[in-house]
């Protein structure tokens, strides 16, 4: 190979920014530098008005000023100014655009045409448009364009290439890239596993369920917390971890229970404690906005069976697989699901199945090893004659 390749990777955010996109574009950039054959840039938007180039885990990075956020879209003034500089210089040989992002793709699409850019597009479809119902149907012109555009489509689980709205008709050039869990979050230490004893000791005799993540509405918490109800509060406690814009109405719905306690926002270090000390990961996500569901590979990944909802068109059902690593309910049949964690807290046989299954299944598709042989695989699909450049 005569020189680098040179790649640009494009997300909505990019870490310390805490999001699964983020980290997936952040877990891509880590694999492709470790290789040595690579030359990396990322623009990502900043969640300040301004635009700063920085250096993170030694990839170059640009966040861009946001002025406004509308409908969950950050949208910054300069951004085309930035992606046709980068564009103009850089001059990627691969562009890695992560969807959804349609401001982005705007000037994406208007500059790879206008600069005759002639490199490789990979288009990482996390996931569709779906809350903003009416907002969606314009871009359906511009989704279009991204997917006859691009050389390659990443897609997160089979499940979801089958029923997202569009990638059917571009399954020729889909390539399934499962997210993965991170090195932090298979940590261990000896803090971590006196931190899991203590919890184990402060819920003594009583089954320990488990959620952390963002309070939104997707994840369905308000149906975990609606399911606790027809569970034996007595024996089974909850504990939510995490925060988010419902924290406090969730928090009210909650305070008539005394088996379910909030402990905020954790480290990666508690997170693992409280996934070493429980016993079932819940995991209540109602729609396809939950697109994969890292968190129950992460869960898997410490043996623990989870309790999900059927969500159709989701990568969550694909994750943890119904009665090989967890259990599944009718989607929001709080009534089900109890009884499902309820089977799980009394039937030892079965508890132990789900929890061996979990582990061999997360073992084998999600650690960061598997990973970054996905990753490596799809790009070296991509580079045949660029690498003889």
């Amino acid at each position: 190979m005569n020189r680098k390749i040179r790649v640009l990777h494009i997300s909505k955010r990019y870490p310390p920014y805490v999001g699964g996109i983020e980290t997936t574009c952040h877990d891509i950039c880590s694999c492709l530098k470790e290789t040595g054959e690579y030359e990396q840039m990322v623009i990502a938007f900043n969640d300040k008005p301004e635009t700063i180039e920085e250096t993170y885990d030694g990839i170059d990075v640009i966040r861009v000023g946001v002025q406004r956020i509308i409908a969950s879209q950050p949208l910054a003034k300069d951004y085309g100014k930035v992606v046709k500089k980068i564009i103009s210089e850089f001059k990627p040989d691969i562009i890695h655009f992560h969807y959804p992002d349609p401001f982005a793709a705007h000037y994406v699409l208007k500059y790879m045409k206008k600069l005759n850019f002639n490199g490789k597009l990979i288009l990482h479809w996390h996931a569709d448009i779906i809350k903003q119902k009416v907002l969606k149907l314009l871009f359906v012109h511009q989704n279009k364009a991204l997917l006859e555009r691009a050389d390659l489509i990443i897609a997160t689980s089979p499940a979801y290439l089958e029923d997202t709205d569009y990638l059917p008709k571009y399954k020729d050039k889909v390539e399934i890239l499962p997210s993965c869990i991170g090195k932090e979050r298979s940590k261990t230490s000896l803090e971590i596993t006196e931190k899991a004893k203590s919890i184990r000791q402060e819920h003594s005799g009583k089954t320990i369920c488990f959620f952390f993540g963002r309070h939104v509405e997707y994840k369905g918490l308000k149906y975990l917390i609606e399911s606790n109800q027809y569970l034996d509060q007595k024996k089974i406690d909850i504990i939510i971890a995490g925060s988010g814009p419902l924290t406090n109405e969730l928090q009210q719905e909650a305070s008539k229970y005394k088996n379910i306690s909030f402990v905020g926002r954790l480290s990666d270090d508690d997170i693992n404690s409280y996934l070493m000390a429980c016993d079932i990961f819940t995991f209540p996500s109602i729609t396809r906005n939950e697109a994969f569901g890292i968190s129950l590979a992460e869960a898997m990944y410490f043996g623990k069976p989870s309790v999900t909802f059927t969500i159709k068109g989701s990568g969550v059902n694909w994750v943890s697989i119904n009665g090989e690593t967890g259990l599944e309910a009718e989607n929001k049949n709080i009534k089900q699901y109890a009884s499902l964690i309820t089977n799980l807290s009394t039937n030892k046989v079965l508890y132990n199945k789900l929890a061996n299954g979990a582990k061999e299944r997360c073992d084998r598709l999600f650690t960061i090893k598997a990973f970054n042989e996905n990753v490596i695989n799809i790009y070296n699909k991509l580079i045949g004659d660029i690498k003889n450049d």
